[in-house]
């Protein structure tokens, strides 16, 4: 059955990676100034993800187009951010948005309410 998903899988994320390549947004142009603010409030954001997921492109796109600069961290090439998403944020979903701010930790996991939250930032 691994083997069947595999290979049902590994096509449909290749052609979600080309398309997103191809059909990549623009990146909005800023001030020097304003970029660094968004910049500053943007450095304690973690971005869990994987490469070909879905829902993953869709909050990568919006994060792009908004100039937004978040540390991504895949989970399928790096067992600590799994681990550290499992053990730390509850569960291995991705997307997952860490969030730290005033010493606290919040996991944010669906695309949409991460699209939102990063909304408010830009």
């Amino acid at each position: 059955m691994k083997i069947v998903m595999f290979i049902i899988r590994w096509p449909i994320g290749q052609l979600i990676l080309l398309l997103n390549a191809v059909f990549s947004p623009k990146s909005i142009k800023r001030a020097t100034e304003e970029q660094q603010k968004i910049d500053e409030s943007t450095k304690d954001l973690t971005l869990y993800q994987l490469p070909a997921c879905p829902f993953c492109v869709k909050v990568r796109r919006s994060i792009k187009r908004n100039s937004l600069k978040i540390e991504l961290r895949s989970i399928n090439k790096n067992e600590a951010y799994r681990q550290e998403l499992i053990s730390q944020g509850g569960k291995r979903t991705v997307p997952c948005l860490r969030i730290e701010k005033n010493d606290q930790v919040q996991w944010l996991y669906e695309s949409n309410e991460i699209i939102n939250y990063l909304q408010k930032i830009a």
